[in-house]
């Protein structure tokens, strides 16, 4: 756990270096800044229960972060490992191309790991996020999970709610465009090919492709590089999940054949961190939920946490929907706790 944990530290500080050092030279951001990332381990303790407070299931935490000439949000999303969509959900008044330099932003870079078994690789839709929980010992009760922000399928194109499996893994790999695709690209651009070689920058494989078999669902769907790295965060696919090219290229490495996954559907996540109850809220992106405050109530119902839970808190950041966890813990908790002490 320690070395984790100096490891996670010094990959923060070597961000926080990198970005002083460029804003400080005047420089644009540039693809070596991103390929300084490295995929970070963090640590969770799923809940035993019902309303078990002894969970830990919010990870990471936030970054301060001054906004400098020649930045976008979406190089600081980049840089940060975070998707556009997470960016301007944070800070929806600020505009992503031309952010006001001086400005002192949150990184909103903490999240609450998706109600699953923590089995394999999860993709939650509506945050656009990926979660991998490596194999672990089974005595441990403490356990591990990798995330990295992705693109997915447009809303005519939607990335669909499946098990699947990882069934191959290719690099470089060729596009055999489907016949659906190619209509849509003679009919928009008058482009007919076939097929995209690998390694072509129009290859929007990118570099690595790890293939998916689904589960009741039809259609090839994989996890892949991307050649227009803006492109996560946003609905912009046809169904399949994009990572940035930095993450799929350690990631690649990382995910094994034969790892089973799941995706899912969940604007609303309820999570615990050191006796506080937290609630992250994404929009409906594919329009799904027709009640929020019903959906809530029945997320807080089904983790056992509603007794922990201060309504006016909820019913704000379900109405204001940042994706950022917000701590909706019940004033009369933190009392009753200070009574046991």
């Amino acid at each position: 756990m320690k070395s984790r944990g100096v490891r996670a530290i010094g990959i923060v500080f070597l961000i926080a270096f990198s970005c002083l050092f460029r804003s400080a030279a005047g420089l644009a951001w540039n693809e070596k800044d991103f390929f300084q990332k490295r995929i970070v381990t963090r640590s969770f303790v799923p809940a035993l229960r019902s309303g078990d407070m002894t969970a830990q299931t919010l990870v990471g935490s936030p970054h301060l972060y001054t906004i400098q000439k020649k930045d976008t949000l979406l190089d600081v999303a980049r840089y940060y490992d975070l998707g556009y969509n997470e960016l301007t959900g944070a800070y929806p008044n600020i505009n992503p191309w031309l952010p006001k330099v001086g400005a002192l932003i949150s990184m909103p870079t903490s999240w609450i790991v998706p109600n699953s078994r923590h089995e394999g690789v999860i993709v939650n839709i509506p945050e656009m996020r990926l979660y991998y929980f490596p194999p672990h010992n089974k005595k441990n009760r403490e356990r591990t999970v990798i995330t990295l922000p992705v693109g997915l399928g447009r809303e005519e194109w939607p990335t669909p709610q499946t098990h699947f499996r990882v069934r191959g893994k290719t690099r470089n790999p060729v596009w055999v465009i489907p016949e659906s695709i190619k209509k849509e690209r003679i009919a928009e651009n008058g482009w007919a090919e076939d097929r995209i070689p690998g390694g072509s920058p129009d290859n929007p494989l990118g570099k690595y492709r790890i293939e998916l078999s689904l589960t009741k669902t039809k259609g090839s769907y994989s996890i892949h590089d991307t050649n227009t790295p803006w492109a996560v965060g946003r609905l912009v696919t046809h169904g399949c999940i994009r990572l940035y090219p930095e993450d799929i290229e350690q990631f690649f490495d990382i995910v094994r054949i034969g790892v089973t996954g799941e995706v899912v559907y969940q604007p609303i996540k309820i999570g615990v961190r050191h006796n506080r109850v937290y609630a992250e809220v994404h929009k409906d992106i594919y329009q799904l939920v027709p009640n929020y405050g019903e959906e809530a109530r029945k997320v807080l119902k089904k983790g056992g946490w509603t007794k922990f839970v201060d309504q006016n808190r909820l019913a704000r950041a379900v109405r204001e929907k940042t994706g950022v966890p917000i701590d909706i813990t019940k004033s009369s908790h933190f009392l009753s706790l200070g009574k046991e002490q």
